[in-house]
């Protein structure tokens, strides 16, 4: 109380008028609603308060407990874990260990370092990803991509300190810079940051990535020397090209190698076409191509080169030659890349992968592995399609590959000296040429979406010419103006009602399908209410899809309909509110005529109304309400709320005396229904901004309550809204106000009773909204009905059907 005390004081010091809102909020709403409604089915909304918003961040003993048992999934799986698992992971292991090995010795030399620290990086990831993975087809170790950036570092290291830090150590240095920012990210559960990066720019980053691995590898593999591969990829495909006539020896090793590699993947790939029992077997056999084709050209090195290791016939594995600007762009791609491939095979076997965690594997990973000699690694998509075909039950299938890591190490250092850098050089370009897009897969996305193909290409001839990290930040960039674009130059919708009707075919219709010489007989409509049909809203210009020849019609004159596309927020306010005020002065006119002392009054920009003027030889029609369909609008910011109230404002001016009615549908969000109450809306008002409610007609949109069985009670167990059978019906049956033919809500209430079987009692009701928020509908049937209801108690008719010499105003010509 004396905080509560306090708070009053200082609010009047300061001059803050905290009960401003409620002057707007008509006294008589909640008591109406009590006499039309029982007291018990009144329901008054509580507004939103941040305290909410706290409390429920506020962490419990509960949720901390499954935050522990979601950092180390293992414990979920290993109580479980018997001899069957043990041995898939055991061959699964072992397999992608041998197609490992090459493939991480290969991928270290695009990082500028020596084959061994690919085998440091993969052991790291291999060792520890079980403990934290939630996917158990994932191998983390060296990627192409990825190399391929930490060797961009390296190079601009040394361009810019030559001599002063050895490569490995650049390499260890963005490692653990990246693994202390992805573990912070995945223990804060922060993985649904990705989401805002798209697709496209990803797949122009992989292609052209994979472009650009493939053209600095090509003069290694025909074994010119003395080219840069630094520069530009066009650059260097025309150095290469240029330097053609100086290749040496290593161009039979590079070229037989590359073709040896194409020939065995095609032979597998066709005799698993040919022979599907044997489809796992010649898999194995395709995965193991790159592990064989090391293996015979070391032993041909060895051979060549065994009495010639100081002066080799071609170029063999030696130490190569050889912070921050390029570490966003690893730290996207080492996340995307990693999630992209853990949740693709989770889609193919049904299973989840939770994003955050596995960024806090993909961080623990790079944090060891500067510690054991490895560098960044991430998902690698061709070590995991082997995994998966191989039979992998668990994530344990790391251990063992980590420990086949450990023995090529230990066992097989002194053979790395012989293998030959243009068998390498092949490889990588055989590996990274299945990431390029096939022109397949960009004539499909040409078919999704032509504006992020055109990015796409954008990327990819931006990475052509100059490099991938602008490649990069070039689509992104481009992909969120055109996101922003579409955002805030989507226009609305303005809708009319169309009366449809459910027809299907009838059991003597169906025969004809049995008797061929049977004379067809028409499908019967089965009527699904009362009525024999249904309302529902389409866009009067008739576009998304609506048939031309079905005849949309505004519910009532000047009742507005305006269904929001997408959002309605600062970024396209001003549009969608110009879009609204324009068509209302088009298709509607003012209460009276404007009075001005003289024309030189009226302000610029604004058009004289045209107050004779007349749309298909009728007058149009006086705006009567505004309702606006929020089943795409989630929150409101204040600048989109500030040009609602100015256009209510001017809107207001333009009916004067009469005020104009904004009735709210599919509002879901209970900050935005606060925030619009408490400008002004949501509340029946006069012309003159006081809170009257004479003339106004409540509608309330109940529910049954809980508790109260619809049928096959027993008579009198609960009240009854809708039978005056029932006992007690007197005194508890809701006031309907009969007789308006167009109320939708009323026409089904006319149903469930005729329906009813005597003697038969509907539920005890309950208002599903607040009462004292009458204009925020759940719907759009209510709000139009609501709206419909008032505006002819403006005009004055009578609430029943409209005949049918009545006119209404047709799509989108907004005549009377």
């Amino acid at each position: 109380m004396a905080s509560s005390r306090m708070l009053d004081m200082a609010t009047k010091a300061l001059g803050i008028q905290t009960n401003d809102r409620y002057t707007k909020l008509s006294k008589d709403l909640e008591d109406r609603a009590r006499q039309d409604l029982q007291p018990e089915g009144v329901y008054v909304e509580e507004e939103p308060t941040l305290r909410e918003v706290f409390r429920e961040l506020k962490p419990t003993k509960e949720g901390v407990v499954n935050y522990a048992r979601e950092l180390f999934p293992c414990t979920q799986w290993i109580p479980r874990y018997n001899l069957r698992w043990l041995t898939g992971d055991l061959i699964a292991g072992i397999t992608v260990g041998f197609v490992v090995v090459p493939q991480a010795m290969a991928y270290a030399l695009l990082a500028q370092l020596s084959p061994e620290f690919g085998l440091y990086t993969s052991f790291s990831g291999a060792v520890l990803y079980w403990l934290f993975g939630t996917s158990r087809d994932i191998v983390i170790g060296t990627t192409a991509v990825g190399s391929l950036l930490v060797g961009s570092i390296v190079t601009s290291v040394e361009d810019q300190k030559p001599g002063v830090y050895a490569p490995e150590d650049v390499a260890k240095t963005v490692s653990l810079v990246s693994g202390v920012i992805l573990l912070i990210i995945g223990l804060l559960r922060l993985g649904w940051v990705i989401e805002f990066i798209p697709y496209i720019p990803i797949s122009a980053f992989v292609t052209s990535a994979s472009i650009t691995i493939m053209l600095t590898q090509l003069p290694v593999c025909l074994g010119i020397p003395g080219l840069n591969t630094r520069e530009s990829p066009y650059r260097v495909l025309g150095n290469t090209l240029k330097a053609l006539p100086n290749a040496r020896l290593d161009a039979a090793i590079g070229v037989s190698c590359l073709v040896l590699l194409l020939v065995v993947r095609e032979f597998c790939a066709h005799m698993a076409r040919r022979q599907p029992h044997k489809r796992r077997l010649w898999e194995a056999a395709s995965s193991l191509r790159q592990v064989a084709a090391m293996l015979i050209f070391t032993v041909i090195s060895f051979i060549v080169n065994r009495n010639h290791r100081d002066h080799p016939k071609f170029r063999l594995v030696n130490k190569i030659e050889t912070i921050l600007p390029e570490l966003p762009a690893i730290l996207i791609i080492l996340i995307i890349e990693h999630i992209a491939i853990a949740k693709s095979f989770g889609r193919m076997y049904n299973y989840t992968v939770v994003a955050s965690q596995e960024i806090v594997a993909q961080g623990a990973a790079n944090l060891l592995g500067p510690f054991v000699g490895g560098y960044s690694c991430t998902g690698s998509f061709g070590a995991s399609a082997v995994l998966s075909k191989a039979g992998v039950r668990t994530p344990a299938s790391g251990l063992f590959s980590a420990g086949l890591l450990i023995l090529a190490l230990y066992v097989l250092t002194g053979v790395f000296f012989y293998i030959p850098m243009a068998a390498l050089a092949a490889l990588i370009i055989h590996a990274v040429s299945n990431l390029v897009a096939s022109p397949a897969t960009l004539y499909g996305y040409w078919q999704l979406s032509q504006i992020e193909t055109c990015i796409w290409v954008i990327g990819v001839v931006c990475a052509f010419f100059e490099s991938l990290e602008v490649s990069m930040y070039v689509t992104i960039s481009l992909s969120i103006v055109v996101l922003l674009i579409g955002l805030s130059r989507s226009t609305g919708k303005f809708v009319g009602r169309v009366k449809v009707y459910d027809i299907t075919r009838t059991s003597a219709s169906d025969e004809s399908k049995h008797d061929p010489d049977a004379t067809p007989t028409p499908s019967i409509m089965e009527e699904e209410d009362g009525d024999g049909g249904r309302f529902i809203f389409v866009p009067l210009d008739k576009s998304g899809g609506v048939n031309p020849e079905v005849e949309v019609r505004v519910p009532y004159p000047g009742v507005i309909i305006y269904r929001f596309p997408e959002g309605f927020n600062y970024t396209n306010h001003a549009h969608h509110i110009d879009v609204l005020r324009t068509y209302i002065e088009k298709t509607t006119r003012r209460t009276t005529d404007e009075k001005l002392e003289h024309p030189s009054v009226r302000p610029l920009m604004v058009r004289r109304p045209r107050t004779s003027h007349r749309i298909h030889h009728h007058q149009p029609p006086p705006l009567r309400a505004v309702v606006l369909d929020f089943s795409a609008v989630n929150r409101l910011d204040i600048t989109t709320i500030h040009g609602l109230v100015h256009l209510r404002d001017a809107l207001d001016r333009y009916a004067a005396p009469d005020a104009v009615e904004w009735h709210f549908a599919n509002m879901y969000n209970r900050w935005t229904r606060r925030a619009l109450a408490i400008s002004g809306f949501g509340y029946p008002v006069d012309a003159d901004g006081d809170n009257s409610m004479e003339g106004y007609k409540p509608r309330y949109t109940v529910g049954e309550m809980a508790g109260c069985s619809e049928l096959g009670r027993e008579e009198g167990a609960c009240v009854t809204y809708l039978r005056p059978h029932c006992p007690s019906a007197a005194m508890t049956q809701p006031r309907l106000h009969a007789g308006d033919g167009d109320d939708v809500a009323e026409l089904e209430a006319q149903r469930v009773r005729a329906a009813a079987p005597d003697g038969v009692c509907a539920s005890k009701v309950a208002a599903v909204y607040a009462v004292d928020r009458p204009l925020f509908h759940g719907d759009l049937v209510g709000a139009v009905g609501a709206a419909v209801r008032n505006a002819k108690v403006k005009d004055g008719r009578p609430l029943g059907r409209p005949k049918k010499s009545d006119n209404s105003i047709r799509s989108g010509d907004g005549s009377a």
